[in-house]
């Protein structure tokens, strides 16, 4: 329970949520990127 209102309670706690946060939405975005990008791909190919 300490870990948590000093995760939340401090400004450095807060940065590294926020910072947590950032990194998984990024990954999230990277992932369906390129996984659209993939696809676009092989349906190019598979028109050739």
């Amino acid at each position: 329970m300490e870990a948590l209102k000093e995760l939340f309670g401090t400004g450095t706690g807060l940065l590294s949520v926020f910072t947590i946060g950032a990194a998984t939405l990024f990954i999230i975005f990277m992932y369906r990127f390129v996984k659209r990008r993939m696809d676009e791909d092989a349906k190019n190919a598979a028109e050739k």
